[in-house]
């Protein structure tokens, strides 16, 4: 009996090493191009006014892949197993990564970009699904918490990489960390629940089941929602620091890369902090609203600082990511919210949904920009997005210490 508690806790242990280090790799992908957008666009003779714009135009199909990849591999591990989605994300995430080393315009650029999105998009869901589903349901969110905790530590990464080497060398070094990682993977084996629901003759991966029943629908709608704020701050707010800070009067130019850094530094403790709260409180709809008010707080100081310097633009970074560092509870709840065979469709799709809708928050903040100006823009914005998560969130039931092994039918 021993022996299978600790070959078990082993095993455990494993996967949530593999699906951090998937976390991490799926991190140091998502800000590379944030970190490397002005020095890659000058090497391609992108001019300097179109950056911004051509900016928002890459991220949008990167964010785009992640969409519809989403769907993708949440579908597959629903009805062939988590473990092949694990594997072949990777595969195509690293191979397009290594590829986008390659490019030599701004639409090639995108479609890469898209391609890796596609692959990128089942890393996360397919990482926390294995993991809830294998661990005690009053400890999994100690799993998730070092999932995040330990991912996000890519954006450090990918920082201190494209510091020290060329753009086109950054994006061959997470092609490689991806393939290392897929070799890693040779040891991992499918959760007991996927197992038991293969023996259960009803839907599997269905989007039509997600959506034939209302309170479902509403619900994975409600889940989707919460995180509304989380990439506008990132893929708004921080990757377009120099355009804010030329906008309050900085007396330098405001590095998006070390934004980045000190965002996702404050993103790690945040995730590990909601996911310690969340245990204390036994509440992870009381965490993620905590967190909510975080957002509006350290958003209000940004856009409101005048003559920025750039070691005030650091700390207000690290207390946004403090903020947004959430992300891996909202994903916990996503996943504690339906059955076994919905689980890494819902878990899949849900952050990756909420990535992809930077694209039509970018279509109205740069509505709200030429009509009132950025810094405007950016309130409204942070007020709409953060409102509404707020609003899903008190529509959700509490998860916590749910049961996770029943069927949706």
């Amino acid at each position: 009996m021993q022996a299978n508690t600790t070959a078990n806790n082993k095993h455990i242990i494993f996967l949530i090493l593999v699906a951090s280090l998937g976390y991490f790799v799926d991190i140091y992908d998502l800000v590379i191009f944030s970190i490397v957008r002005i020095p890659s666009f000058a090497d391609l003779g992108i001019p300097e006014q179109q950056m911004r714009v051509g900016g928002e135009f890459v991220l949008n199909m990167q964010m785009g892949g992640l969409l519809i990849g989403g769907v993708i591999w949440g579908i597959i591990g629903d009805k062939y197993g988590r473990i092949k989605v694990l594997f072949g994300s990777i595969l195509l995430y690293s191979l397009a990564n290594i590829a986008n080393a390659f490019v030599n315009d701004l639409h090639s650029y995108a479609i890469i970009r898209f391609i890796a999105g596609l692959g990128l998009a089942g890393e996360l869901g397919a990482g926390v699904t294995l993991v809830n589903e294998t661990m005690h349901k009053e400890k999994r969110g100690y799993g998730t918490m070092l999932i995040a905790t330990i991912g996000v530590l890519g954006a450090v990464a990918a920082f201190y990489i494209a510091e020290h080497y060329a753009w086109r060398n950054a994006y061959i070094a997470g092609g490689i960390m991806g393939l290392l990682l897929l070799l890693l993977r040779l040891g991992t084996f499918e959760s007991g629940m996927f197992k038991k629901s293969m023996d259960d003759h009803v839907a599997k991966g269905s989007i039509t089941l997600l959506f034939n029943n209302r309170e479902r629908r509403m619900r994975y709608l409600y889940c989707l929602l919460i995180g509304l704020p989380i990439w506008f701050v990132v893929g708004i707010f921080v990757t377009q620091a120099p355009e804010f800070g030329k906008a309050l009067g900085a007396p330098v130019t405001l590095s998006a890369g070390k934004g980045i850094l000190y965002t996702y530094i404050g993103i790690s403790l945040g995730d590990l902090l909601a996911g310690l709260l969340a245990q204390i409180t036994k509440s992870r709809k009381f965490t993620v609203f905590v967190f909510q008010l975080a957002i509006i707080v350290s958003s209000l100081i940004y856009l409101g600082s005048d003559g920025i310097s750039e070691s005030k633009f650091m700390w207000i970074a690290f207390f946004m990511g403090l903020g947004v560092g959430y992300w891996a509870t909202f994903v916990t709840i996503a996943s504690e919210q339906f059955g076994t065979n919905l689980r890494s469709t819902v878990t899949t799709t849900a952050p990756n949904f909420v990535r992809g809708a930077l694209i039509p928050s970018t279509f109205l903040f740069e509505f709200f920009v030429r009509h009132y100006g950025i810094l405007t823009a950016g309130y409204i914005m942070i007020f709409l997005l953060t409102a509404i998560a707020i609003w899903a969130l008190s529509r959700l039931r509490e998860s916590f210490n749910k049961d996770l092994d029943y069927l949706e039918v």
